[in-house]
């Protein structure tokens, strides 16, 4: 932990006690008739609302009910909302001033960057008819480590981060008085990325498994013969680790694996991790998949015969085993009316264009056809077994063909009947999809698929029970639909079309899914 997040950390548990004995107070809000009054220090102003530090905690008061006094007060007339974002740079350099731009353009705003040094920025947005600012984005791209370190210091209204909230950083911002992050309602999947294995464009080897990663990451194989390559040492090069990349290998790979990582180069940025691959004739590289560069991407394969190559479409439906969601985190305070358009903007599907030529990939849903699903029924076809397994495959074709496969997926933690993060994401995507009217007259099939480890029977019904848990949890969500309007039911095939092979626990995650097909 660096000295500036331990300083941090360390503050937050004396900070309610420095508030409530300070002696300085910055502003006065009094009511109309005078008969109630607030003392205390501004945190915060959307234009509506006041957010201020008072000696019975942080409240939030309605601006229009009363007047306030005293240095800190802001203009009601020339308001200008504020807005800190904090966190990666993978995210903050390219797609979030990206999105910012497009945002401006499509609300008659004017979208002026300034730099202030090489990891701040501000975007001042001005009405394009008052030439009046109405707004300022306030960038500071760094790494997630310290935009979850800025939100806890008050420094950031919003985190970009390339991995989830880790446990640590929850409890202290529940602590903060940030509300709970682990909640879908305080996250946003803004785009979908992936850890992709990259070598030099040289290299013979044209796949490895996630077992074979590891061994490599961990520093227990070291030599690219046991990969069918040269007989030559393996150079790892990896992201800093303070970057989201990083720690999302650890997360996502080493973790599960209780592996630790072994000797390897690090670098400052994606793209200098790239180019040192691409030069290095015997290195390999985890890297994003929006920035590989001119390296050879490899598909991750497995024992059993199957492989999974890192493409838009596989990334988006999850079914490539290295997903990773990108994230905006946004504490349970009232951000102003500019940035909660913004956040609004970014789920719409103009944003999503933005994002997709920002090399991510979008969140827009897209319906595959069966013709596209070859890989997948292939695949199902190589482990069926037996009578029973040819019926349920034959079951499983006849129900799907008539449809089309969407590419929101849900898929679950590890070891838990807990929706993982970009799925929880999904459940309220599909929602607002539902509410919005977007499949009236239409049918909408949750299906259930489960990994190969115990009987067929039981994975079958498991499978079920996730297809229809995942159902409700959608139909709840979508409080102001009206579902008569849709077909929504649920079916199930257990381990009839696996994504990859069992024998990881990786691969196991990825075949416990629920998808939806629709007609």
């Amino acid at each position: 932990m660096s000295i500036r997040r331990a300083a941090i950390f360390a503050a937050l548990f004396c900070v309610q006690a420095f508030a409530n004995t300070a002696a300085a107070q910055d502003v006065t809000l009094r009511s109309s008739d005078g008969s109630i009054q607030l003392e205390g220090n501004l945190l915060g102003f959307d234009g509506q609302f006041y957010r201020i530090d008072t000696k019975f905690g942080v409240l939030t008061v309605d601006g229009s009910g009363v007047s306030c006094e005293g240095i800190g007060c802001p203009s009601l007339i020339d308001y200008v909302a504020e807005i800190s974002i904090s966190g990666s740079a993978t995210l903050g350099r390219v797609m979030l001033p990206a999105l910012i731009e497009a945002f401006a353009l499509r609300n008659g705003l004017s979208a002026e960057r300034t730099p202030d040094d090489d990891t701040h920025f501000t975007y001042t947005l001005t009405n394009l008819r008052t030439e009046k600012p109405v707004g300022r984005f306030h960038f500071r791209v760094t790494n997630t480590d310290e935009g979850f370190a800025d939100l806890l210091a008050d420094e950031a209204d919003i985190v970009m981060s390339l991995r989830e909230i880790r446990t640590e950083e929850a409890r202290l911002a529940r602590e903060a008085g940030l509300g709970d992050l682990t909640l879908a309602n305080r996250s946003t999947v803004l785009a979908l990325d992936a850890l992709v294995a990259i070598v030099a464009p040289g290299n013979p080897v044209d796949r490895l498994s996630l077992s074979d990663l590891v061994a490599i990451l961990s520093g227990k194989q070291s030599n690219w013969q046991a990969f069918g390559g040269p007989d030559a040492p393996i150079t790892v090069h990896m992201r800093d680790e303070t970057s989201g990349l990083a720690q999302g290998i650890q997360d996502s790979l080493l973790k599960p694996a209780r592996a630790a990582l072994g000797p390897a180069t690090r670098h400052k940025s994606n793209t200098a991790l790239s180019e040192a691959v691409a030069k290095d004739p015997f290195g390999i590289g985890l890297s994003s998949f929006s920035e590989i560069g001119n390296t050879k991407p490899l598909p991750l394969s497995g024992p059993c015969g199957f492989q999974m190559r890192a493409a838009r479409r596989t990334v988006k439906t999850e079914d490539y085993p290295l997903t990773a969601p990108a994230f905006l985190y946004i504490p349970a305070r009232r951000l102003p009316a500019l940035a909660r358009d913004f956040l609004r903007f970014t789920r719409s599907p103009p944003a999503q264009i933005v994002i997709r030529r920002a090399g991510f990939v979008d969140q827009a849903p897209e319906e595959i056809g069966l013709d596209l699903q070859g890989d997948r029924f292939s695949n199902a076809i190589l482990v069926t077994e037996g009578n029973a397994g040819l019926a349920e495959l034959q079951r499983m074709t006849k129900t799907l063909t008539p449809l089309r496969r969407l590419t929101t997926s849900f898929r679950f933690e590890p070891g838990s009947s807990r929706l993982d993060a970009q799925s929880r994401s999904n459940v309220l995507q599909l929602a607002r999809a539902l509410e919005a009217g977007t499949y009236d007259g239409r049918q909408l099939l949750f299906v259930g698929f489960s990994d190969g480890q115990g009987p067929a029977d039981a994975n079958l019904r498991i499978a079920a029970r996730r297809a229809e848990a995942v159902r409700i949890a959608v139909e709840l969500a979508a409080e102001t639909a009206d579902l008569q309007r849709v077909q929504i039911g649920s079916d199930a095939f257990g381990e009839a079309m696996p994504m990859a092979c069992d024998d990881t626990s990786w691969g196991r995650e990825v075949n416990r899914r629920v998808e939806i097909w629709v007609r």
